[in-house]
């Protein structure tokens, strides 16, 4: 799909989309409880329908009634049947759910589209390897356990999302567990987001001290009924408009949430009053509308970002080569990327979407000051279904259409 954008004075008032991080960790926490759990306020995206689809394979069942789901939990994880669990282009639900399917002692299969069995894999397969259980990459990544409680080993500079998968299943092993992290920890906020997910849920997890997560064994998941918040991750494609020259108020966000990607009207502030130094350790997915603020405003210097390479796209590069098309002077390094100050213009060619969600809607923004033609539009199904409805209704002016 190609969104034509003209430019336009984006003004109004909206809420923010609800959290797609929190989403996957409540609803995870709802299906390992053997009750009936109410989750509120969803964001029908396409990572949390890949989520909703594994718990359904797991054996969990729901009802979806708008923006609500009824979740009636499974009393076993334990897989006794073969299965496949389709996760889309969802990073998050693979990495969460291969520990989960690892207590099983029956071989289990995962698929995805895209990019997804690409990206590195290489925690679980080290664990694998070294206590003696299945892991195979090919067509499908297969795993199969069973996965005890003891001791882990986990560096922390390639992504939290696997000490997040490991703390939903070692909870719930016979022994208790701990995880060592080795190497200095990035996205330190997305694990304490799990640890309050799973709080929420009746599951203790505890820091013992900055590197050290100790786990208690055979906890039991219990039923709530729970809210989930809005998305800093979301709104900062929103809140950008007030940056370059738009007037949005952004409703919904929790003030006192643990999301890291909070971090950005921070940043913003200072994109708007000089060239300054973002660390993005700890909220890479803040590079793509970061990079496009700094060039449109005082440029800036990003480092943390060697991660970049393995998310939807090479997010880094793919961002520098649509950026120039507006004429932006970009260098990416290997963790550091350089936005230098220039005059932007009208893109001639069509703006790659490059199949990745925070790419369209990075490139959405600038748009609608320049105008321009984006390629894979669709790509804002993954994480904000609506955001071209949100657009239009903050009198932004797109066409969408078919190639």
């Amino acid at each position: 799909m190609i969104a034509e954008i003209n430019p336009s004075k984006i003004y109004g008032e909206v809420y923010a989309p609800t959290s797609k991080s929190v989403a996957h960790r409540l609803l995870i926490c709802s299906a390992l409880s053997e009750g009936v759990s109410v989750i509120d306020s969803i964001t029908f995206s396409e990572d949390i329908l890949a989520t909703l689809d594994c718990i359904k394979e797991m054996g969990g069942e729901y009802v979806i009634d708008g923006n609500k789901i009824t979740m009636k939990g499974i009393s076993s994880v334990v897989q006794t049947e073969e299965k496949t669990f389709d996760c889309r282009e969802s990073g998050s639900t693979l990495r969460f759910f291969i520990p989960l399917l690892l207590l099983s002692e029956t071989k289990q299969h995962f698929v995805g589209k895209g990019r997804l069995l690409e990206r590195p894999q290489s925690v679980y397969e080290k664990i694998c390897n070294e206590k003696g259980l299945c892991f195979s990459l090919s067509d499908k990544l297969t795993v199969k356990g069973k996965l005890s409680g003891g001791n882990y080993y986990v560096e922390g500079n390639i992504s939290s999302q696997f000490i997040t998968g490991l703390l939903f299943a070692l909870s719930l092993c016979e022994t208790d567990s701990r995880i060592y992290i080795t190497s200095p920890l990035e996205s330190r906020s997305y694990i304490n987001l799990t640890i309050s997910a799973m709080e929420e849920f009746g599951v203790s997890v505890v820091w013992e001290d900055e590197f050290v997560l100790y786990i208690k064994g055979n906890q039991k998941y219990e039923n709530k009924n729970v809210i989930v918040e809005g998305d800093y991750s979301g709104s900062a494609f929103l809140d950008a408009f007030n940056v370059i020259g738009g007037k949005v108020n952004v409703l919904g966000l929790n003030d006192n949430s643990l999301q890291g990607d909070k971090i950005y009207k921070h940043y913003y502030k200072l994109l708007s009053y000089g060239s300054p130094r973002l660390d993005l350790s700890d909220c890479p997915d803040l590079a793509p509308i970061l990079m496009t603020v700094a060039a449109q405003k005082n440029g800036a210097r990003l480092i943390g970002t060697k991660r970049l390479k393995i998310k939807e796209s090479d997010r880094g590069e793919a961002m520098s080569q649509e950026l120039k098309k507006f004429g932006a002077d970009i260098e990416v390094f290997e963790n550091e990327i350089i936005v230098h100050k220039t005059k932007l213009h009208r893109p001639v060619e069509i703006l790659n979407g490059h199949n990745d969600h925070r790419i369209v809607m990075s490139l959405a923004v600038l748009a609608s000051v320049y105008g321009g033609k984006i390629s894979d539009a669709h790509a804002v199904s993954k994480s904000f279904p609506d955001f071209f409805d949100v657009f239009k209704a903050l009198n932004g002016e797109v066409n969408l259409y078919d190639n």
